[in-house]
């Protein structure tokens, strides 16, 4: 569905990204994992065109999508959920799902609402008043009002507690069951592993591992080296 060749990125002369590579299948939960600065949301920022690549090729459903604008990409069928949620503050809830573009009728508020049951109850409650964990439910549930294939998740677990963090993995696990892809770039290694079926570990700009979980899980010079876990 998606794949990433060899892409460099830069902010001015900085040179962030230096040729990575990586791929989502249909189906997939794909973690991309990595400590902070280590070049995980340069890369999801240069797959939907925030940051476009100034060489490589980024593929969606076999289209050459690089460097292609963002909202073309929300029509395209690609939902982006950033690292610093960005719910429009002054607006309630409700309102905020309701001003997201609507690609199909596939995923309905009512249908939101069932995934992220708490938003129900506060749906209209101002989303500057909600707590981090909630604000980071309806930033997700936002981008599912587009109906999209693939959902790019920058970081959802920063700054939640616990409790909050281990409902949230129930309910991208329920979008995995929906049959939408995920690319998930995480510090977070432990609540990662419990939701994807792949890794890339990143580290100053550079793809260090590819594997399966069980093969990340196995290999602890990858995990002291990048991940300090």
């Amino acid at each position: 569905m998606l794949d990433v060749k060899g892409i460099h990125t830069y902010y001015g002369l900085s040179h962030i990204l230096f040729g990575v590579n990586l791929t989502v299948s249909k189906g997939e939960v794909v973690g991309l994992l990595g400590r902070n600065g280590a070049g995980k949301s340069t890369t999801m920022r240069s797959i939907m065109g925030l940051t476009p690549p100034k060489e490589g090729t980024i593929t969606f459903n076999n289209e050459d999508i690089t460097g292609k604008k963002p909202y073309l990409l929300v029509r395209d069928g690609i939902g982006y959920v950033p690292d610093d949620r960005r719910v429009f503050a002054d607006l309630s809830v409700d309102d905020n799902l309701e001003i997201a573009f609507k690609r199909t009728t596939e995923w309905t508020k009512e249908r939101v609402y069932g995934v992220f049951p708490p938003l129900a109850d506060i749906k209209a409650r101002r989303a500057g008043n909600l707590s981090g964990g909630e604000q980071q439910m309806l930033t997700i549930a936002r981008a599912l009002m587009s109906s999209p294939d693939l959902l790019l998740l920058d970081e959802p677990t920063e700054g939640l507690a616990p409790l909050i963090v281990r409902s949230l993995e129930e309910q991208i696990l329920k979008l995995k069951d929906a049959g939408i892809s995920i690319l998930l770039s995480e510090q977070n290694v432990r609540s990662a592993l419990r939701m994807i079926t792949r890794a890339y570990v990143i580290d100053e700009g550079i793809i260090r591992f590819e594997g399966t979980v069980a093969e990340l899980e196995a290999n602890e010079d990858v995990k002291k080296k990048y991940l300090m876990v």
